[in-house]
């Protein structure tokens, strides 16, 4: 890297940390912290749903597997994604923002208690807290490898530089910081993705490239599900998927309930939808044109995409490139240390500490700021200390993806209709029996070295049992119907303006 490309890098973290600060003013209790008070504009609300939901991740893990197998990984991840954000729109995306603006509600986990029982929200919030400390603790060692293979510092170095800025800002500012950098970070990766495109487009003589490469690459590339990426594993994480980018992720319900309606929320929801269809071929056309500039890679194809940037991109474009990098990996784990924030604070503390319900308005502002400092701090050691080859695909296939779903359905579904005389019983058989089933396939994947427990199996085996004890259970062996949980679900069909005045006699 050139000084200019330094220059690039260093003036970002800066603004970065100037909006965090800035955004310290805009937070006065613990709904402007975790909800934004329910006034982000619906979009930003949706620009801040679609940066949070990717990070350096797709240009380490997902990037080798666009280098090594070609188009499936759109197909299995982005069009997934695009298509089942579309489905929540109409859903879910309204749905979250009425359990704010109706009943307070300033975590995602915070309803359960009410729908089900404080049990099964417990179960769901230790499994999910401890699932998403390693999850992003994935995201810092990915562009720690991005920031090594462009730079040359240390894995150690790059992990403690990005986390602690992340850290600034994420405790000063609260959710409206994570949505700010977020639109900052949608410009720069704007910018970082469109010079690397035309970078290609122009090494091939055109935009024609888009077309033309698939004939030179291997007939396979062009597959729209290859290698270990099956029917039955693109089926498993296309479920997986609209539940967990509707709200199942839950930073990203956050950005629905910070909208000022359902109406708002379904808007963001929908922007979001797009943005995932379309945005990504950006990214992934130049990574599928990569073998045919930097061939040979295929035994190290995380750092493709570092030598594509190395070979095609100028001084001070390879700085934006970076920083665009940081900003995938920033708004996730910045939003994700929001949520984990608010699930600790309004749901597993005051579990085991009674005084937190006592504290005053400002204390447990204070206590959502230590303990947003402590989840990031935690990720960043789990980082330091783990093996990074080939740590990024494992947890981000073989950990989230096949826990997601069970931890998942009973949130998501729990919000429909359709399942209202499900209960808090059918609601833990499916987590503890989907996680159960993860833990006992992953143990005969990674030791036993068990042959039939592929990638497919072990996404859809945890999902698939999960789904049908929650059903089974919930609608046919033991239904619990209660009024207020009819109650419940009822009031979040329609927003506040929008159900009828009663006519005084």
């Amino acid at each position: 890297m050139e000084t200019l490309d330094w220059v690039v890098v260093g003036g970002y973290f800066f603004v970065m940390v100037a909006i965090g600060y800035w955004s310290r003013g805009r937070v006065k209790n613990i709904a402007d912290f975790f909800t934004a008070g329910g006034r982000m504009p619906w979009w930003l609300s949706g620009i801040s749903h679609h940066m949070s939901g990717y990070s350096a991740v797709m240009f380490v893990a997902f990037a080798a597997e666009a280098y090594r197998l070609g188009l499936t990984v759109y197909i299995w991840w982005a069009l997934t994604i695009g298509v089942g954000v579309g489905i929540g729109a109409f859903l879910w995306a309204g749905t979250w923002n009425r359990l704010r603006s109706k009943h307070g509600v300033k975590s995602p986990l915070e309803y359960l208690a009410r729908r089900y029982d404080v049990p099964t929200q417990q179960v769901m919030a230790w499994a999910g807290a401890a699932l998403k400390v390693v999850d992003i603790a994935a995201k810092w060692v990915a562009v720690a490898v991005l920031l090594q293979g462009f730079a040359g510092v240390p894995v150690w170095l790059g992990i403690a530089l990005v986390g602690c800025v992340t850290m600034v800002y994420s405790v000063l500012g609260g959710l409206w910081a994570d949505a700010l950098t977020d639109f900052g970070q949608f410009v720069i990766q704007g910018l970082a993705g469109i010079g690397m495109f035309v970078a290609v487009a122009a090494h091939f003589g055109g935009i024609d490239f888009m077309w033309t490469i698939w004939d030179e690459l291997p007939e396979s590339h062009s597959e729209p599900l290859s290698g270990q990426y099956t029917l039955i594993f693109f089926m498993a994480l296309f479920l997986i998927k609209t539940l967990e980018y509707n709200g199942g992720m839950w930073n990203l319900a956050q950005r629905y309930m910070a909208a000022p309606s359902g109406a708002a929320a379904k808007r963001s929801a929908l922007l979001s939808s797009v943005l995932w269809l379309v945005w990504p071929l950006v990214l992934f056309f130049p990574m599928w044109a990569a073998p045919l500039i930097v061939p040979g890679m295929e035994g190290n194809a995380e750092q493709a995409y570092v030598e594509m940037g190395k070979a095609m991109l100028p001084a001070g474009m390879v700085g934006l490139v970076l920083a665009g990098f940081f900003s995938h990996t920033m708004a996730m784990v910045s939003s994700d240390a929001n949520v984990i924030s608010a699930v600790i604070t309004r749901d597993m503390l005051p579990k085991l500490w009674k005084g937190v319900g006592r504290l005053s308005e400002a204390a447990q502002l204070q206590l959502a700021r230590v303990t947003t400092f402590a989840f990031i701090g935690l990720s960043m050691t789990i980082a330091l200390t783990a093996d990074t080859k080939g740590f990024v695909l494992k947890v981000v296939i073989a950990l989230v993806a096949a826990t997601m779903g069970p931890i998942a359905i009973p949130l998501m579904l729990g919000m429909l209709p359709w399942f209202r005389k499900v209960g808090p019983t059918a609601a833990k058989f499916s987590v503890i029996g989907g996680l159960g089933t993860w833990a006992v396939l992953y143990v005969l994947q990674q030791f036993s070295k068990v042959e039939f427990v592929t990638q497919a199996v072990i996404v859809s085996w945890p999902l698939l049992l999960s789904l049908v004890l929650y059903l089974v259970v919930g609608l046919l062996i033991k239904p619990e119907p209660s009024p207020d949980r009819d109650a419940l679900v009822e009031s979040l069909r329609t927003d506040p303006d929008e159900e009828k005045v009663p006519s005084r006699a």
